[in-house]
């Protein structure tokens, strides 16, 4: 199947199977491994892009289903010499451990803030639920979203 799609700004042009993943296209075709597959089974959010604006989980959408899609990845948010505010918030709040579940709790962060009209501890809790970390115990991730909340709202 032939698809086209514009990932990071950039469009792409891509022969896939009709049974292709889209984290698998992102990150084996086009090398964005920065989308992580955790489990396979849309349990953890580790695969979380944003697709035409909206966080999905990249493990659970054809590729086919992306097709004239804009699709953006944690690549695609900042760079290391100009963090997006929540890159820069998590980096502050001491807000990851072993990294491998913060670009898909990043991306699901900004698409929480952006949907919302103001952000509590229990929001950002409630919000950040089908993002899974074994490691954090969640305080400095739900401290990072508060404070990228109010950088990303004066931007």
């Amino acid at each position: 199947m032939e698809i086209s799609i514009t990932v990071n700004g950039r469009s792409e042009a891509l022969d896939v199977p009709d049974n292709a993943l889209l984290a698998d296209v992102l990150r084996e075709r086009l090398g964005l491994t920065g989308t992580h597959v955790g489990c396979d089974t849309s349990q953890c959010g580790a695969c979380v892009v944003h697709m035409d604006g909206a966080a999905v989980k990249s493990c659970t959408v054809l590729a086919g289903q992306a097709n004239g899609a804009e699709v953006t990845t944690i690549e695609g948010i900042g760079n290391p010499d100009n963090l997006h505010p929540m890159q820069a918030a998590f980096r502050e709040n001491h807000a990851l451990q072993c990294g491998f579940c913060t670009p898909g709790m990043i991306m699901s962060a900004i698409d929480l803030v952006q949907k919302s009209d103001g952000l509590d501890e229990q929001g950002v809790r409630d919000g950040l639920e089908g993002n899974l970390c074994r490691c954090t115990g969640y305080h400095n991730i739900v401290k990072a979203v508060l404070a990228a909340q109010d950088d990303m709202k004066s931007a």
